[in-house]
């Protein structure tokens, strides 16, 4: 069978989880299936990334030039797709065009943005074709991916789709994402980010729902009543057009023990996850929450918000408290700093998790159900 893969968000650097999604996925998928022939439609300014499937004879790099999240995708992007001759098509996220004839499958990731819809979603028209788009890309799917039992049931409930029809299929984490031990790496990376001894770390993006702002004053909490001496480093890209968490930083009278470093390459975000304190997740809402399986497989504890799918992910080796309170936040991250054998309990928990998830067990799942999906 020919499976064509809308791979436009591949890269981490661009689109954070959909994609490493798109990138951790396919080269375990490849890696597994010499069989079927595989079309990779990309950007065409990551089209000859030399280090992205390169070396498989069944897999074709097709450029592509409509971007996501524009009207390109909904004009120009379907007759770009057909021009190919496939069977079924992979969308990874629920932007697909309105038109596509072909048969396909698509990857939810969450349904954030019908809770936090963002600045470019302020005019009703794109909050309706918005909803339109996420709408039709899931009722059009002969199945759909739920990255969690918890998105699971949030696409049951918000777009009624047939729950026999929706398949959970958990992430993984890279193998790279492993403790640090080696001295020199740990201060070559403490070096290019001025890194502290002992901080707090949270790594993706500034938006809304990741609720940085109960962890900037949770922190100012910790300093406050505790008297925690550390710092609080909070990196990835701000949002240029959400300045709240900078101004509450920027008015902080802890600012001078808040770090905000900007974009982490890959290849130092496992010694980061190894030199901090503990790791914490704020999020108003996640869809899985990979970044927390990331720090615990390098030896992290971790806080997380009391969500169902923390619960779910990650069960009984996590801390969690209520995203609605920094004060919780603050004596649920005091217990663990303070608490030697609860810590210690936390990050042993974590490297057990490497057992559940990995990208070789959502490749082969998600081959499953492409031969599900066309009765192979």
């Amino acid at each position: 069978m020919r499976i064509a893969i809308d791979a436009r968000m591949y890269g981490n650097k661009q689109c954070t989880g959909i994609g490493t999604y798109v990138k951790e996925m396919t080269e375990s998928l490849f890696a597994l299936d010499q069989k079927n022939e595989y079309l990779l439609f990309m950007r065409e300014t990551e089209i000859n990334d030399p280090d992205y499937a390169q070396n498989h004879q069944n897999v074709r790099k097709i450029p592509i030039k409509s971007s996501w999240y524009s009207y390109q995708e909904q004009i120009k992007l379907p007759f770009e797709f057909l021009r190919e001759k496939f069977d079924l098509i992979h969308f990874p996220h629920f932007n697909s065009p309105l038109f596509m004839p072909r048969k396909s499958v698509c990857t939810i990731h969450d349904i954030t943005p019908l809770f936090f819809p963002g600045h470019k979603m302020k005019s009703k028209f794109r909050r309706f074709a918005h909803k339109l788009i996420f709408q039709n890309t899931i009722h059009r799917a002969a199945k759909v991916i739920a990255i969690s039992e918890a998105t699971r049931n949030d696409i049951i409930k918000h777009f009624h789709k047939d729950q026999n029809e929706i398949k959970v299929i958990y992430e993984g984490v890279d193998e790279s994402f492993a403790k640090t031990e080696n001295n020199g790496i740990i201060n070559l990376v403490k070096n290019k980010y001025n890194l502290p001894d002992k901080f707090l770390f949270y790594v993706g993006v500034w938006r809304e729902h990741k609720n940085l702002a109960a962890l900037v004053k949770g922190f100012e909490i910790l300093k406050e009543k505790y008297g925690y001496s550390g710092h609080l480093v909070i990196a990835g890209r701000s949002d240029l057009h959400d300045t709240k968490v900078k101004d509450l930083i920027k008015k902080s009278k802890y600012r001078q023990f808040i770090k905000t470093p900007g974009y982490i390459e890959n290849a130092y975000l496992p010694t980061l996850y190894s030199l901090t304190e503990l790791f914490v997740l704020p999020s108003f809402i996640e869809g899985f929450g990979l970044i927390t399986l990331e720090a615990q497989f390098c030896g992290a504890p971790v806080l997380a918000s009391d969500i169902p799918v923390s619960h779910e992910i990650l069960t009984d080796s996590a801390g969690f408290f209520d995203p609605n309170s920094p004060a919780d936040l603050a004596t649920k991250a005091w217990q663990i700093l303070t608490n030697a054998n609860l810590k210690q309990s936390l990050i042993t928990k974590g490297y057990l998790n490497k057992q559940k998830f990995s990208w070789q067990n959502c490749a082969k799942e998600t081959l499953q159900t492409y031969q599900e999906i066309l009765h192979i």
